[in-house]
């Protein structure tokens, strides 16, 4: 028995949906412990493609798949995710999907004041998907959060509304908006909690009780590392924690849940919004990489900011959430490229550095100190085993693993889950 939890080493959009896929073949429960629909992950099934915000990438494979406390949920959003997803043949059951009574929720005024800070010239963009995320967490912090069991304590629901209208129409009014009905909002309310309490469990128990049984449980985060909100490149962050730990936090168990951590990585470098982002191309290389990935992210469509490989930042990641091993993605789009490029340090205020610094200010100074490889000039898409890899692109991965300091232990070389070369089984 092994339980794995799958965080991003890099800004998100690593391939955590193909990965989670794969490995759920292995797993009884897949849980989602963090994040809301501001991430998504793209699996690929029998020439199917199916796009995720919020529901777990398990309920592809038809695991258990639960929607853990650490999340925060657009309750509008999750069934029309549920609706399209049975549209293309996938019955999402009560048996199937649980969410966590105590996860919190995503209301209209969320995303209000969310689409207004990114439109206000005065204030600092931060680049967000504008649906809400950051200012749900802001009330899950500011403990004025309407939760899931709240959906179906009225008493409860009337206090926590109160609480958060008091705060949301004093802004609105600074603003000039319109203030909210608490009225409407509790008619919202009642119409999704019908459609929602099937699925609606104690879903630290399911957990426990599986985890007791020996069974394999599956953490899938979203985002990655550089936008934790401890972490990351703060302020141009996410709004929860997306290092492992949070898997734990964010299902309702303790440390000792998660025996394996894998880390996800894409053999360059990508990051949506804006930010620092020391080894982004705003060249051809850029465009090129882009091009051949695809790169354009699945929840909005915005076009990612696409650069070389950047071994400072993805050992930095490695070090927060402990990882076992590493699965490194998109390696087949390197395959037409001359020479490969590494960020081994970075030059800031002229001095030589190996390490990521603290400040927006600071990283927006730092110039990228790159190994040069020879590239492979091969397909490696078909190539089933590390054995058959093209001998500069098995140099390339050695050389990673050597500056990051952790083995690669799983390569995907397509959107194809057959296009998987796995070395360690996380869960054995």
């Amino acid at each position: 028995m092994s339980n794995v939890s799958i965080i991003g080493c890099q800004w998100g959009d690593e391939g955590k949906g193909k990965i989670v896929d794969w490995l759920s073949l292995r797993a009884n429960l897949v849980v989602r412990f963090q994040g809301g629909h501001n991430a998504g992950h793209t699996i690929v099934l029998n020439k199917k493609v199916f796009k995720l915000s919020l529901l777990p990438s398990g309920i592809i494979r038809k695991k258990i798949s639960i929607i853990g406390n650490g999340v925060v949920i657009d309750p509008w959003a999750l069934i029309n995710e549920i609706k399209n997803i049975e549209k293309q043949g996938l019955k999402v059951t009560p048996e199937l999907l649980k969410i966590s009574s105590k996860a919190s929720l995503i209301l209209p005024y969320h995303k209000q004041l969310d689409e207004i800070r990114e439109n206000t010239k005065k204030l600092n963009k931060i680049g967000t998907t504008g649906r809400g995320i950051g200012p749900a967490y802001e009330d899950k912090v500011g403990r004025r959060s309407i939760r899931v069991c709240d959906l179906f304590d009225k008493n409860s629901q009337k206090i926590q509304l109160k609480a958060a209208l008091a705060h949301h129409n004093i802004i609105l009014k600074g603003l000039g908006k319109k203030s909210v009905s608490s009225s409407k909002i509790e008619k919202m309310l009642d119409e999704v909690a019908k459609i929602l309490k099937p699925y609606v469990s104690n879903t630290m128990d399911i957990i426990v009780k599986a985890n007791k049984r020996k069974k394999n449980i599956l953490f899938e985060g979203a985002q990655g590392t550089m936008l934790d909100v401890d972490h990351g490149t703060y302020p141009y962050v996410t709004s929860s924690n997306t290092v492992a730990s949070q898997s734990a936090t964010g299902s309702g168990n303790g440390p000792s849940i998660v025996s394996y951590v894998l880390g996800i990585t894409k053999a360059y470098t990508t990051r949506v919004g804006n930010g620092p982002f020391p080894t982004e191309q705003n060249n051809e290389t850029g465009k090129l990489l882009g091009k051949i990935g695809n790169e354009f992210g699945v929840v909005t469509g915005r076009k990612r900011r696409c650069g070389w490989f950047d071994a400072v930042m993805v050992g930095y990641a490695i070090k927060l959430s402990g990882v076992s091993g590493v699965a490194l993605t998109k390696l087949d789009v390197l395959d037409t490229f001359e020479k490969i490029k590494i960020c081994i340090g970075y030059k800031l205020n002229g001095k030589t550095i190996t390490y990521v610094p603290e400040t927006s200010a600071q990283l927006e100074k730092l110039q990228p100190i790159y190994k040069t490889m020879k590239g492979w000039n091969t397909p490696t898409q078909k190539c089933g085993s590390y054995r058959k890899l093209p001998a500069n692109a098995k140099k390339y991965i050695k050389e990673i693993e050597k500056l990051i300091d952790c083995p690669v232990t799983l390569i995907s070389t397509s959107p194809d889950r057959k296009d998987t070369i796995l070395i360690k089984d996380p869960f054995k």
